[in-house]
């Protein structure tokens, strides 16, 4: 199933001509925002990169730096991340993640559980291009324990295909000894089968799960397990049961309560802008009492707000 993203290709794109709207926009005095946001958001992204070529064809300069130069603040991040290529994007962002001042578990969690073995396979390549470094002991490096391990067997990307029938069964009752029948959980196991099965086949194990636990795979992982792990697990089975779910929520508890996650924010909407942001909305509608766009528009300001109810592309009343 092809998910459905909010943000399309312009139908009569001229690259030439959006590089020159944006040279005037940002050339002398002040600064027409406006005219950056709504430009850039109605592009595709390989859109907005033939526009970066032609900006630099036509003056002679770098349109990223020049965006830099003209905005602040968490609008010029959301912009500079739509000008990102998304490979780029998500290598920048797990760099950032690990040499940043202490470790974002948060951005390793999202990304490694949610892309598929193809992208993850991308990605470790990339990251080697560009940083002539290792991804896996750049993680390996700076996390521990199992939360390590899982993070580790992710970024093989050697989830086994479809649904082997004979091992549901097995899979379930395993994983329900695990954590639900012994003292002190073996979170090895848990590792193991969460971070190698498929995701139709773990479905199939969940439900099985669900008929001999009495309750849901994901209300054991709460019980059994805490910090970097008990988060990577939850993600990679709610990953499993529906990414677009899954990205829901991490966008509802991104602005609920006190204070705004932006980072995530911006992350989520950028990344998913192509790809399923559409299906999320639909999912966000039905799990909260709010729509996706209800709620970055009580959530945010300015031209901020402005870039992220485009991208968001709708409300659903």
């Amino acid at each position: 199933m092809a998910g459905k993203g909010s943000v399309k290709a312009s139908l009569n794109f001229n690259a030439t001509t959006d590089a020159e709207v944006l040279y005037k926009a940002m050339k002398g005095l002040g600064t027409d925002e406006d005219a950056i946001l709504q430009l850039l958001v109605a592009r595709s992204n390989a859109q907005r990169q033939q526009i970066k070529t032609a900006y630099k064809t036509l003056f002679g300069k770098d349109l990223i730096d020049d965006l830099k130069g003209e905005l602040g603040g968490k609008f010029e991040t959301l912009i500079v991340g739509l000008m990102s290529a998304p490979l780029a994007y998500d290598v920048s962002s797990l760099r950032n993640a690990i040499k940043g001042a202490g470790t974002d578990e948060k951005v390793l969690v999202e990304i490694l559980a949610s892309r598929t073995p193809q992208q993850v396979k991308e990605i470790v390549a990339a990251y080697r291009k560009e940083y002539d470094d290792d991804l896996e002991e750049d993680i390996s490096g700076d996390t521990s324990g199992h939360f390590k391990r899982l993070l580790v067997i992710l970024l093989q990307a050697n989830r086994q295909k479809g649904i082997q029938g004979e091992n549901v069964e097995s899979d379930a009752q395993v994983l329900f000894k695990a954590g639900e029948q012994k003292f002190g959980t073996d979170e090895q196991t848990f590792v193991t089968i969460l971070g190698n099965r498929s995701a139709e086949h773990l479905r199939k194990v969940f439900d099985a799960y669900m008929k001999l636990a009495g309750y849901e795979m994901e209300e054991s992982i709460k019980r059994e397990t805490s910090g970097g792990l008990r988060d990577l697990l939850l993600a990679v089975v709610k990953c499993a049961r529906s990414v677009p779910t899954y990205f829901a929520e991490t966008l509802y508890y991104a602005m609920k309560g006190a204070g705004t996650d932006d980072n995530t924010l911006i992350r989520v909407m950028v990344t998913r802008s192509e790809v399923d942001l559409m299906d999320i909305r639909t999912e966000f509608r039905k799990l909260f009492a709010c729509s996706l766009f209800s709620m970055i528009k009580g959530d945010t300001g300015g031209d901020f707000r402005k870039a992220l109810l485009l991208l968001c592309g709708g409300d659903d009343a």
